[in-house]
């Protein structure tokens, strides 16, 4: 393939993931707060009110405040969706790969996730509000929180995977695609895999700053906090930039801990066809789905809003021990004297 070729196809690819990642995490919010109003014995908004959200926001005027630093208050927002845009590149999406797949692994995911988080701080500081600023600072407490046992789950998931397959790259998601763990392990594994599991489910609400964790907005103490003075395009584009953020943080978990595709039980159907693509892609949006059921719409629908200290004591102490008693579990699972599958009749 040639150099014009494959820029043409980096070009085309990371068009229809964003264009993709948006619909799909418009659509994501939609299912959310209607299942989330239901749980509520409420009617709830339509469906379709995300997108109605979006073209109400992008025809509105954008307003700027005379005390804000007006490009940074300004390019907040298109670095926001543009760091969670380019996320996307990096994540198979069922058996369909990444655009920049082979040049990316967990660590750049990792460093990649900070990106729109830094974006609404920036927004929040140059915003000039004494609400805004005060929400930047809890978004970066926040992100300090749960950086800890975030980090904890890949690293225990890298480990193990360089102690299995020592050949392949043990922070590739493709090689993490080819060999899911549940199947690799014997029963002290999976139950730490599984902890790991919890804690990227327990993570998730925080990255996307949502209830029980979205002290950094938080309307009925800072008015919306980092949004408080962003109207029309720019609340536009941090709208779209959660969408593609609940997608970019599904799709990790989904490829982390359920990376099995469907296609292979259809026998007619050839593998690396159009029609297992489809099916793969089918059954990813499924998992998507239920991994944001889970993560986003149970917990804030069970779970009222928690103070910032509270926040930061949950990650720092007993869910980073958690993980850290997940990667152990994992680790004595090599173990002999300790690997207890065989008793169970396992390999």
């Amino acid at each position: 393939m040639s150099s014009v070729e494959l820029l043409f196809r980096i070009v085309i690819g990371t068009l229809i993931a964003a264009v993709g990642g948006i619909v799909i995490g418009l659509a994501a919010k939609g299912v959310d707060r209607k299942l989330h109003a239901r749980m509520q014995g409420r009617v709830g908004p339509p469906l379709r009110q995300p997108f109605y959200d979006v073209l109400k926001l992008f025809a509105k005027d954008n307003t700027v405040p005379d005390n804000a630093v007006g490009w940074m208050f300004n390019a907040a927002p298109v670095i926001c969706l543009a760091g969670a845009i380019t996320l996307l590149l990096y994540i198979p999406f069922g058996s369909i790969l990444p655009v920049l797949g082979g040049h990316g692994d967990l660590i750049l995911l990792l460093y990649l996730l900070i990106i729109p988080g830094l974006a609404m701080v920036v927004g929040g500081f140059s915003s000039g509000s004494p609400y805004a600023t005060v929400g930047a600072q809890r978004e970066m407490v926040t992100m300090i929180g749960y950086e800890l046992p975030l980090a904890t789950a890949v690293i225990a998931i890298a480990a193990k995977m360089n102690e299995l397959f020592p050949a392949e790259p043990a922070f590739a998601l493709s090689t993490i695609a080819a060999h899911p763990l549940w199947g690799e392990m014997g029963l002290l594994g999976i139950i730490g895999f599984a902890i790991l599991a919890m804690i990227m489910v327990i993570v998730t609400p925080a990255e996307l700053s949502k209830i029980p964790f979205d002290t950094p907005e938080a309307e009925t103490e800072l008015a919306g906090g980092l949004m408080v003075e962003y109207s029309g395009r720019n609340l536009g584009l941090f709208y779209l930039a959660d969408g593609v953020k609940t997608v970019v943080m599904g799709a990790i978990i989904v490829a982390l801990f359920i990376p099995h595709n469907l296609s292979p039980v259809f026998t007619g159907i050839a593998q690396g066809s159009i029609g297992a693509y489809m099916v793969d892609f089918g059954f990813f949006l499924v998992k998507l789905a239920a991994v944001v059921f889970f993560a986003v719409t149970v917990l804030r629908t069970a779970v009222a809003r928690l103070k910032i200290a509270q926040v930061v004591t949950l990650y720092w102490i007993p869910l980073t021990m958690i993980a850290l008693l997940g990667l152990i579990l994992m680790m004595w699972d090599s173990v002999p004297m300790l690997h207890i599958a065989p008793w169970l009749g396992g390999a």
